[in-house]
């Protein structure tokens, strides 16, 4: 709350916060200004006393203070310092009638003063010298937590403090508390339950009576509660029903007699003199006495959760869903309840409701009952929208919304809503709106309907429930209603009770809800004239959705519910809902509210002219009279007195009091309160002559009979500019209102409005509602904001409009733009009809309103200046806050915020003004256009640039006779030709300027995506003036900015040409391959080029690269397929167009293919799977393509028919040398032909049946051959027949004789001839690889290049990586950055730099980004494909590992080519410099286990590929060793049972070499002739891992270390040194490998010797091979004894 100095203000107590007192109005009054040394933050003035708040929270009390015991006389003329407070730092202060309270900043609350009625809180003390502090605890919380206050009031025996969390707390005495207790005095502050839970913004307090200002809840959203039959507190039914000759009467009058039920509290009727009041007693004063005829709708604001007692929860929400079963007649249709006719349609009806519409034209003519124009307005704007929340939640049920005005009243301020009368729908101020004369129920239910949805129809949002339902509102009234018509003979009651009867005539129960449904159905000129839901905070600024809620005595009408009667709890002020109160004050017994608009509405006592008004009955809200221009910003209410501050025609705020004159002479003979209720008094507030020597008022304050003001000196011109910038805010916002009220809403009330303006020339009025109700909300807002703003602190860094300028600027902007699509469109000159029809022919309310100084303008544009108001305000703020910023230093960061905000400001100004004459240059450009043309080129948001009607752009080689029109547009050029015209979009749009150097012609070079022209200009001007305004046009259609283009601060920042590359949609509509395709994204020079989608209207559609025009790189393609009801999809690699690289296709019909394409076929390596997409796919083809053909090698694998062919391929059809094998064993290898087996085979069987020989078909023998069967007879001749059923053959049989064992030998069938040799496989998978780094065929090429595709390779994959992260691991990452580095080195190759190649390939292998990891990655996965499943067929052992050598040696062809200076395979390494000794090759062997010299593919590659291909390899070997291993198996199981010694003496093991002691688990132990698997265990250990490792060479390292073991052990044992001889090392080795139980030894063995590095054989560790291989073979022959 503090002031901050802004540097404009020195801080001299003579120029801030002073503070002035006087009494009454005379001319005699003159202020006396109370002298402190600091400026006054906050004064509070009682009955008789005054509290003080200064800068730094010291608080003064002048005036009588009787309480003070210390004190001479009871009055104090000069301010006494309260030093109790001294300590704390107050924040807030507030007097009551003869008490006090202040609010600390750290929210606690001190009090003192009078206490007998507990309104100090403190119990105990009549009198409460001091401030002394009062505890404000939340019990309801566990522990108990100390309440945070912001602000309390005090009353005459009571006070409210203000949470932190916006909720009221009370004590005192009396039924003002609003706490549910009749227990008096309330020494400890308890919450006011009712109030629990909504945002209250601000409290006050009278003697006897409560206001607090409310924030309005947002409309509900949670499912409605099923209705309750009984009422909550006394149990009696809610509904009754009676029979009525042809209907049926469903009231719901019943009330309670318990206490307050809020609902039905809100409606109380003005029945103040009614006998009732008598009949029912004092005893509770506060019985609601129902009447329809005040039933308000329940404001948007007591929205959802219904005010806290349970019964209010029972009356608030009745969905009509669930009515008892006792009344059939709404159960079968719930929507017709709606022919209510809300009570407060003035129905001028007689009993026989005959409509009489002439006596009840409430707005049209002036004989309305309601004074107020602009209140209906209000009223009706704001009704209309919480129907929208309610039909969003349930269509089908009816919100029948009853309004606050009073039949009986004809003050009443609040409109009327039109509802359907009971026959015919009512004259009333909308009716034309709702519906024509209705007859049949039907109709009628209709008509009614589309009244209520008319509140839809202006959507206004006020969040609120207005939920309620007619049986609701009928329940209450049923009982009541014979003494109510007999007390009150007044005719209008009779209306009212007619109108709040629901005559339900037999019919209606048919009319199907559908009808109604569809009825509800809004016409097409539903306009809004509502904010819409605007984000309610929006940033800073206050909330305008505001309701008033009061509680407490209302014997003066001071509560403003339209009659006298206390009520105990807090109830909505309903008349003043969506009047957008700011602020309430209360007097001793009236009421204020300040509005948003600046108006003030008073109620309650009016004895003394305090109200300002001489309106009746006071028992309601009503304007205080002020002249026109007298807008009030602040208000103060005393004991019978109203202070208001306002601007007037200058800067300077001036005072207005109304009430009762105060002669001075009373202070000397105290007067009775008769006698001066006699005094003179005011029929309206008076302007108090002496305000404009008292500076600038800040604000004001009253209490008993004195007025006080707290002005600022004008330092600098600081404190005027500030309050010029609020009071022009203000202005601004009365003058938005009153557009709104005073012209739309007249406006749209005009039946044939949407049929005179058309569709979409009523949309755009819609549109442009809307924009200037967000602006006008926005500017409400901010006027509230800023008032605030001068109350409180001055430091200008608080002001949304600096640091919100955006919201400000942008809303501007948008309300601009809907201003100017309504006047290209000519919406202006199409309102002047429906406004001649409104106002008559001058339509003087247009004239005034639009401030037009021009005379005799056309009424059109009269209109479009009207609208076109708020830029001139924009002006303003810049105006205003340059001023502002005068008054700071320039160097200050305050001086050049204000200075940007203001060049902000001023430039949307200027750009808005731009964008205005755009938009009157285009109407002007429509009027003359040829018609035709108009309607398809004339859009609201187009706005001409400029256009060649002068012939100074022509279109080069044009014909002679052709005219050519060109009009350049902010969204695309035209170019026109007689009848015709095409559009170019600007977005696609390239203009370049012709040199003129050659041609001498003035030429434009224009490209679009399909075409391309040249224009010609008349002069050099010409040409620059279209060129800079296509490029201008061009770059802001790009930027998104269209018309709307919000300029930046400088506004000079646009770029001279639009890029050539650019973001944009185009359809094309010529292009063969494209036409009608619609492409989205990258551009250069009208060719789409970077990252785009393309969508054919065909459903297809490429998501991907292009390059000019074509798709290029990677790309998604999807083409749907009718038949199939499903699409073909491909994603992978373009070029030119057509799928080229590697891709994955999924057909539609399941079949998924990938690998690579060339000009969109698959052409290269790639795999082919059919069948469904599960895991058991009917059938899998990898190999090489050619044309969309299986063409070359390939391995299908045909899953249905357990078969798998790996051979050569022609034209997707078997043909050339082959294998199959299938799953039951057959093994056939020989010739196909036409996709079948034809010419020479071979053929085995599980058991070794052969056959070789002539074959015509599958599996079907024809021709010479030789059977041979497994034990070796064979059978030569003529066979024919289908293998696997009887076979016919002619021929001679054999048996070989055992000594015929040479030639058997020579018989022996030598597999894997007729099959593809494996240097012929997979060579496009190598090839592939070769292309990759850039050569055309093995070899090819240079190295350079190779290398610049790795790099290109690796980094185009590295960024795309980087796009998505996802996709890598970060061991991944770790392995590219490092492939960055290419081993370098000069010269020969030496042993350093070939482990640095080994490293760089192992690296490279491992990820497939790298050409050659692909490649690797490629085999491995042929590779399987070939010996997995159906190929783990022992007899393709040989051909298997065959491959693995060729993959070998095709892999090193790359590696050398990579790194030439390698030597060839055997070659040997260059020495390095210093190691000259061993040069023996064998000898190095020695030392390293990987050949030290020797360069060998196996060496350099096995390690980087056998471990991926060690599965399907290992298990051939294990297939084929089966039988030996078994027998070596048993062999290993039998002998290990025998204990360490025995075995070591079985198998001849020396004495020497047998362990005396092992180490188990640390300990030595003695080997004793039990003891098993101890001797030798590390060697048997080392051995064992045999099995873990995958290559060769670690396969031999491990069985080297093993040998080391054993001789470590020995060694051991002899303690001396000693060499092995194979005799001694031989049956040792045994007994290590027999202990070490490996079970597929055989395998390892044959693996070992099959890929063993050629240089090692000789070499010890081929020495030490071939004695494990001994150990295998004696293993199994070893003989037991």
């Amino acid at each position: 709350m503090e002031k901050q100095i802004s540097s404009g203000d020195e801080d001299g107590s003579g120029e801030r916060g002073l503070l002035h007192t006087w009494r009454g109005y005379s001319y005699s009054t003159t202020p006396e200004r109370v002298l402190l040394s600091r400026p006054v933050l906050q004064a509070a003035l009682g009955a008789r006393h005054g509290v003080l708040l200064v800068e730094g929270g010291q608080v003064y009390s002048f005036g009588e203070l009787p309480w003070k015991q210390n004190q001479t006389s009871s009055v104090v003329t000069e301010p006494v310092l309260e030093a109790v407070l001294s300590e704390q730092r107050v924040v807030f202060v507030a007097a009551g009638s003869a008490h006090s309270g202040v609010v600390t900043e750290d929210g606690g609350v001190h009090m003192w003063g009078e206490n007998a009625h507990g309104q100090c809180g403190l119990s105990g003390l009549s009198v409460i010298p001091n401030p002394t502090p009062v505890a404000v605890l939340d019990s309801e919380a566990t522990p108990p937590q100390t309440v945070k206050i912001l602000e309390v009031a005090c009353g005459d025996q009571h006070t409210l403090a203000l949470s932190a969390k916006h909720e009221v707390w009370a004590w005192g005495s009396g039924c003002q508390l609003g706490l549910n207790t009749s227990t008096f005095p309330v020494w400890k502050p308890q919450k006011v339950e009712p109030l629990a839970g909504r945002h209250v913004l601000q409290v006050a307090c009278g003697a006897a009576h409560s206001l607090a200002l409310v924030r309005c809840l947002p409309p509900p959203q949670e499912p409605r509660k099923p209705p309750q039959d009984k009422c909550g507190q006394c149990h009696q039914l809610l509904y009754t029903m009676t029979d009525k000759e042809d209907h049926v009467i469903i009231s719901d009058g019943h009330h309670c007699p318990l206490g307050v039920e809020q609902d039905s509290g809100e409606t109380k009727s003005a029945l103040e003199g009614s006998p009732e009041q008598g009949k029912q007693g004092k005893s509770s004063p506060t019985e609601p006495v129902p009447s329809m005829s005040t039933q308000i709708p329940r404001s948007p604001t007591s929205s959802t959760i219904p005010d806290s007692t349970p019964a209010s929860e029972s009356q608030n929400q009745v969905p009509a869903s669930s009515q008892e079963p006792a009344e059939p007649t709404i159960e079968d249709s719930t929507e017709p309840e709606a022919p209510v006719t809300n009570g407060e349609v003035c129905v001028e009806a007689s009993e026989s409701c005959t409509p009489e519409p002439d006596s009840c034209r409430a707005i049209g003519g002036k004989c309305s009952p309601f004074p107020d124009e602009q209140a209906v307005k209000a009223y009706l704007k704001r009704l209309s929208d919480h129907a929208l929340a309610e039909h969003t939640t349930k269509t089908p049920t009816i919100h029948s919304a009853q309004l606050s005005s009073d039949p009986t009243d004809p003050f009443t301020s609040d409109p009327l809503i039109p509802v359907a009368q009971s026959v015919t729908p009512m004259g009333s101020a909308l009716n034309n709106l709702v519906v024509s004369c209705a007859s049949a129920v039907g109709e009628r239910v209709v008509s009614t309907y589309e009244a209520l949805s008319l509140r839809k129809v202006i959507g206004y949002w006020v969040p609120g429930e207005g939920r309620e339902r007619v049986e609701e509102r009928l329940r209450l009234e049923e009982p009541m209603q014979g003494k109510k018509s007999s007390s009150l003979g007044d005719i209008r009651e009779e209306e009212a009770e007619l109108s709040r009867r629901l005559s339900l005539p037999g019919l209606l129960s048919q009319v199907s809800p559908r009808l109604l449904r569809r009825t509800s159905r809004p016409r097409a000129r539903a306009i809004p004239l509502s904010p819409g839901g605007i984000p309610e905070a929006d940033a800073h600024l206050p909330s305008l959705q505001t309701e008033v809620w009061s509680w407490g005595r209302g014997q003066e009408g001071q509560l403003g519910h339209g009659d006298i009667l206390p009520r105990l709890q807090p109830i909505c002020v309903k008349s003043l809902n969506g009047k957008e109160v700011l602020r309430v004050a209360a007097g001793a017994h009236h009421s204020l509210a300040l509005t948003a608009q600046s108006q003030v509405f008073s109620w309650g006592c009016n004895t003394s002219g305090q109200l300002g008004h001489m309106e009746s009955p006071t028992t309601f809200p009503h304007l205080t009279k002020l002249s026109d221009g007298i807008r009030v910003w602040d208000i103060g209410a005393g004991q019978q007195h109203t202070l208001l501050l306002a601007d007037g025609d200058c800067i300077q705020p001036i005072l207005y009091y109304s009430g009762q004159q105060v002669k001075e002479v009373t202070e000397v003979t105290e007067q009775t309160e008769e006698e001066e209720q006699t005094g003179e008094y005011t029929q309206q507030p008076v302007l108090l002559p002496f305000c404009m020597n008292l500076g600038y008022v800040s604000s004001v304050c009253s209490g008993g009979r004195t007025c006080a003001a707290l002005t600022d000196r004008n330092v600098m011109g600081f404190i005027a500019s500030l309050h010029e910038l609020a009071a022009a805010e203000r202005k601004y916002y009365c003058k938005l209102s009153n557009i709104k009220s005073l012209l739309l809403q007249p406006l749209l009330k005009l039946d044939s409005l949407s049929s005179t303006l058309g569709q979409s020339t009523a949309g755009l009025l819609q549109n442009l509602i809307g924009r200037l109700s967000r602006l006008s909300q926005l500017t409400g807002q901010n006027s509230a904001s800023l008032t605030s703003f001068l109350r409180r602190s001055r430091d200008i860094r608080g002001l949304v409009i600096l640091d919100d300028a955006h919201l400000f600027l942008d809303t501007h902007s948008e309300y601009c733009s809907a201003v100017g699509d309504l006047l290209v469109m000519g919406g202006f000159q199409a309102l002047v009809k429906p406004c001649h029809d409104v106002f008559g022919k001058g339509a003087e309310v247009v004239q005034r309103l639009s401030e037009c100084s021009e005379e005799g303008l056309p009424l059109a544009d009269i209109l479009a200046h009207l609208f076109y108001l708020p830029i001139k305000h924009l002006h303003e703020y810049g105006r205003l806050l340059l001023k502002l910023a005068t008054c700071y230093e320039v160097s200050s960061v305050d001086y050049q915020k204000l200075q940007d905000a203001c060049s902000k400001y001023e430039s949307m100004a200027l750009h808005l003004k731009k964008r205005r004459k755009e938009a009157e240059y285009t109407l002007h450009f429509w009027k003359s256009f040829p018609g035709k043309m108009t309607d398809s080129l004339r859009k609201p948001s187009r706005r001409l640039i400029c256009e060649s009607s002068n012939k100074a752009l022509t279109l080069q080689n044009a014909g002679r006779f052709s005219v050519n029109w060109f009009m350049l547009f902010n969204d695309a050029l035209v170019h026109a030709q007689f009848s015709t015209h095409h559009v170019f979009p600007l977005a696609t749009l390239w203009v370049e300027p012709i040199s003129e150097e050659n041609t001498g012609l003035y030429g434009l070079k224009v490209t679009s995506p399909e075409e391309s022209f040249t224009l010609l200009a008349s002069s050099p001007a010409e040409k620059a003036k279209w060129l800079r305004s296509i490029n201008q046009a061009v770059e802001q259609a790009l930027s998104g900015l269209g018309h709307d283009g919000i300029p930046s601060s400088t506004g000079v920042t646009q770029r001279a040409d639009p890029p050539i590359s650019r973001t944009a949609s185009y359809t094309f509509y010529k292009d063969s391959r494209l036409k009608e395709a619609t492409y989205e994204g990258r551009w250069v020079s009208g060719k789409p080029h970077g990252r785009g989608v393309v969508k054919w209207v065909d459903g297809r559609m490429y998501t991907g690269t292009f390059k000019n025009g074509l798709e290029d790189g990677f790309g998604d393609y999807i083409v749907p397929n009718k038949n199939l009801n499903s699409c073909d999809h491909y994603q992978g690699q373009w070029k030119d167009g057509k799928m080229h690289g590697f891709g994955t296709f999924r057909y539609a019909s399941g079949e998924v293919y990938e690998g690579s394409f060339q000009d969109n076929m698959r052409h290269g390596h790639g795999m082919l799977r059919s069948g469904k997409l599960n895991s058991t796919s009917p059938s899998v083809f990898i190999g090489q393509w050619q044309y969309d053909k299986k063409s070359g090698y390939g391995v299908f694998d045909d899953i249905t028919r357990g078969e798998k062919y790996m051979g050569m391929w022609l034209d997707d059809q078997r043909q050339g040398n082959g294998v199959v094998v299938t799953q039951f064993g057959l093994y056939y290898e020989g010739a196909f032909s036409n996709n079948k087996m034809m010419g020479t085979g071979v053929l085995l069987s599980e058991d070794d049946t052969t056959f070789e020989g002539e074959f015509s078909e599958d599996w079907t023998l024809n021709g010479k051959g030789v059977l041979t069967m497994p034990n070796g007879d064979y059978i030569e001749g003529s066979f024919s027949g289908v293998w696997g059923t009887g076979l016919k053959m002619s021929g001679s049989y054999y048996k070989p004789s055992l000594y015929d064992s040479d030639k058997e030998k020579a018989h022996a069938l030598k597999l894997g001839r007729l099959a593809v040799h494996s240097e012929d496989k997979w060579k496009a998978v190598f090839m592939e690889c070769w292309n990759r780094l850039g050569c055309d065929s093995p070899g090819q090429g240079q190295t350079t290049t190779a290398w610049d595709s790795i790099a290109v390779a690796l980094t185009a994959n590295l960024r795309q990586q980087r796009d998505s992260p996802e996709l890598l691991s970060r061991s991944h990452h770790k392995t590219l950055e490092s492939l960055e580095f290419i081993p370098q080195h000069v010269g020969p190759v030496t042993l350093e730099v070939y482990h640095t190649i080994r490293r760089y390939l192992v690296k490279a292998c491992d990820t497939p980004l790298h050409p050659l990891g692909r490649l690797v990655e490629t085999l491995v996965s042929v590779y399987r494909m070939t010996y997995v499943g159906v190929g783990a067929n022992r007899r393709l052992l040989h051909q298997a590992v065959n491959e693995i050598k060729s993959y070998l040696s095709r892999i090193f062809q790359l590696v050398r080519f990579l790194f030439p200076d390698l030597p060839e395979e055997g070659g040997s390494l260059a020495d390095p410099p210093k190691e000259t000794s061993g040069s023996d090759p064998a000898g190095k062997q020695l030392e390293s286990p990987k050949p030290g010299c020797v360069v060998s593919s196996s060496a350099l590659l096995l390690p980087v590929l056998l471990p991926r291909l060690y599965p399907p390899l290992f298990t051939l070997y294990a297939l084929e060793k089966e039988k030996e291993d078994d027998v070596y198996w048993e062999c290993v199981l039998r002998l290990n049972k025998q204990p360490d010694l025995a075995l070591l003496a079985f198998l001849g093991v020396q004495q020497k070499f047998w362990p005396v002691t092992v180490t188990v688990h640390g300990e030595k132990q003695q080997v004793l002739s039990s003891t098993k698997d101890s001797c030798f265990a590390s060697a048997v250990e080392t051995l064992q891992q045999i099995s873990t490792t995958f290559t060769p060479s670690d396969k031999l390292q491990v069985i080297q270390l093993t040998f080391e073991e054993i001789t470590q052990e020995v060694l051991a044992l002899l303690k001396q040194d000693f060499l092995w001889s194979m005799d001694d090392l031989f049956p040792v080795f045994l007994f290590v490998v027999l202990r070490a139980r490996i079970r597929n030894l055989g395998s390892e063995v044959s693996l070992i010797e099959d890929l063993m590095d050629p240089c090692v054989q000789h070499g010890e560790h081929g020495i030490m091979f071939t004695t494990l291989k001994a150990c295998y073979y004696q293993i199994q022959h070893e003989k037991v004894t």
